[in-house]
């Protein structure tokens, strides 16, 4: 078996294999929040690389304009992405896209020689488990983890010839686009939900609502047999519980935080399927858990006798106050208040059977995602590595767009 060379990033910069290293632009010249525009150049930060994409429909945007007279951070497509400020580690290919993408201090491109380098093997490599922990060790010497470009040019990359960089791109690909194809179903599946949400609850167009009269109510006209109610008698925001990092076990139960999932521990505080409701820091962000999970102190979760998935696109229409003058925070008093439609009880159980079938489908689809990436991210390190011998491998490969 043929162990792949081994070399410095700096070393494949000296050999022409990779052409080009750089990161976006420092200092007064960085775009600030209010150049922002709705369309324009894609302006990718360390959050819009998940998972070896580039989340494009969630970059912030600039007038070309402004991009043009930047100094540098001008990505192609093609060119491999590597956050190294802030999140360590996230890499992608950049896509195809009309001109180019512009990058901001937090991110590095990587131009390859595809003769000599493939892009896309550049990108498995990155991924590996041995790249990115001695990345994390370079980085985390730090309060805020960092690894500069000077730095990232002593990390080490193992280079096999160029049929076998094709074939582990190939495979780990294969990987990736059922990941990714899960993930638009999933999208397809939540914005189908939220559309009959609309349709029943803010349109009152449902099953059996051709003959319903609508009456005047301080939320506009509404059904004659709806309520207006304080979101207090649909449902409870019940504190979550404090769950230090340094106490948590791995496991497979979600701890989740403001923002979302941050990490994992081997004990729930909460069964699911349930709620999370950010209560410091993101104020009112909502988040829905399909298995049991462990909500900390600057979140709520919802206890309710309502169907919870009803209260899950409820709380995603509700406009929460910021409370708190230094760090953002969200009163109960001020949410229990909040003024609602509360359907009559039939109603809610028949948007209930409808929606719970989407979402057994979009769960299952999570679950396949879990599996797929356990086995991709197993394979990677044996195929970056050498220990699985592909050289005689007959794949029929194929460009991977």
């Amino acid at each position: 078996m043929t162990r792949p060379e081994i070399h410095t990033v700096g070393q494949l910069e000296r050999s022409g294999a990779i052409i080009a290293i750089q990161d976006g632009n420092h200092g007064a010249a960085h775009p600030k929040a209010a150049d922002y525009v709705e369309d324009g150049i894609p302006f990718i930060m360390s959050r819009n690389l998940r998972d070896g994409r580039v989340l494009l429909d969630g970059c912030e945007h600039l007038r070309r304009e402004q991009a043009d007279l930047l100094r540098v951070g001008f990505a192609r497509p093609g060119d491999v992405l590597l956050s190294h400020k802030g999140t360590l580690g996230e890499v992608a290919v950049l896509p195809p896209l009309e001109a180019y993408a512009m990058l901001t201090p937090q991110v590095t491109y990587y131009r390859v020689n595809e003769d000599l380098l493939r892009a896309r093997y550049l990108a498995c490599a990155f991924r590996s488990p041995a790249f990115k922990a001695e990345m994390f060790a370079i980085g985390n010497q730090s309060t805020r983890p960092f690894v500069s470009i000077s730095a990232q040019r002593q990390l080490h990359v193992p280079v096999p010839p160029a049929m076998v960089q094709d074939q582990i791109v190939y495979l780990i690909s294969s990987y990736d686009e059922l990941i990714g194809s899960n993930l638009r179903r999933i999208q397809v599946l939540e914005e189908m939900a939220r559309s009959i949400y609309r349709e029943w609850f803010v349109s009152f167009r449902h099953s059996g609502s051709s003959n319903s009269e609508l009456v005047d109510s301080e939320l506009g006209p509404i059904p004659a047999d709806w309520a207006v109610v304080p979101l207090s008698e649909i449902l409870e925001l019940a504190y979550g519980k404090a769950l230090k990092a340094d106490d948590r076990r791995a496991g497979p139960v979600a701890v989740y935080g403001s923002s979302g999932i941050v990490g994992w521990h081997d004990r729930s505080l909460v069964r699911g399927p349930g709620i999370v409701v950010g209560r410091k820091g993101n104020v009112g962000a909502v988040h829905w858990s399909d298995g049991d999970f462990w909500p900390i102190d600057t979140t709520y979760f919802v206890r309710t006798e309502a169907p919870l998935i009803y209260c899950f696109h409820l709380l995603q229409t509700l406009e929460f106050i910021d409370s708190h003058a230094a760090v953002p925070g969200l009163s109960r008093d001020q949410a229990y208040g909040l003024k609602v439609l509360r359907p009559p009880a039939e109603v809610l159980e028949r948007f209930a059977v409808v929606v719970d079938q989407m979402y057994e489908l979009r769960s299952n689809l999570i679950r396949q995602n879990t599996a797929l990436r356990q086995a991709r991210d197993l394979l990677l390190p044996r195929l970056i590595s050498g220990e699985l011998d592909l050289s005689r491998l007959e794949l029929d490969l194929e460009p991977v767009a």
